[in-house]
């Protein structure tokens, strides 16, 4: 049965830390590219970042660049999202998902709220 499992979402302060997990099963995850995405309430889903298989390579959207870094374990089958300096406009349900060859496999989120 594959499942992506995401965690460590929560409420923090502005300027706070956060560190998500997407914990992977049910299939061969060291060869997915694996991307975090978010969705604020009344918007659209936004695409944050994203790790190649092996780690190598790691692209972000402007608004988390110097922020947020994504990182992964492979031996674990997790994928990790720090979130560092958090804005109120971060504030949105996380979600990670796996890709490769047109598979394509999503978690089920993880709420992140940034307020004071």
């Amino acid at each position: 049965q594959v499942q992506l499992v995401e965690s460590g979402g929560g409420l923090v302060q502005p300027g706070g830390s956060l560190r998500l997990s997407c914990a992977a099963s049910g299939f061969t995850f060291s060869s997915y590219a694996v991307s975090w995405y978010r969705q604020a309430p009344g918007k659209e889903r936004e695409w944050v970042a994203i790790i190649t298989s092996d780690g190598a390579t790691t692209i972000y959207v402007d608004a988390v660049k110097g922020r947020f870094a994504i990182s992964r374990d492979n031996a674990k089958n997790t994928v990790f999202l720090q979130m560092n300096s958090l804005k109120p406009e971060d504030t949105a349900k996380y979600y990670c998902k796996a890709a490769r060859s047109g598979r394509i496999y999503w978690g089920q989120g993880t709420q992140v709220t940034v307020s004071s």
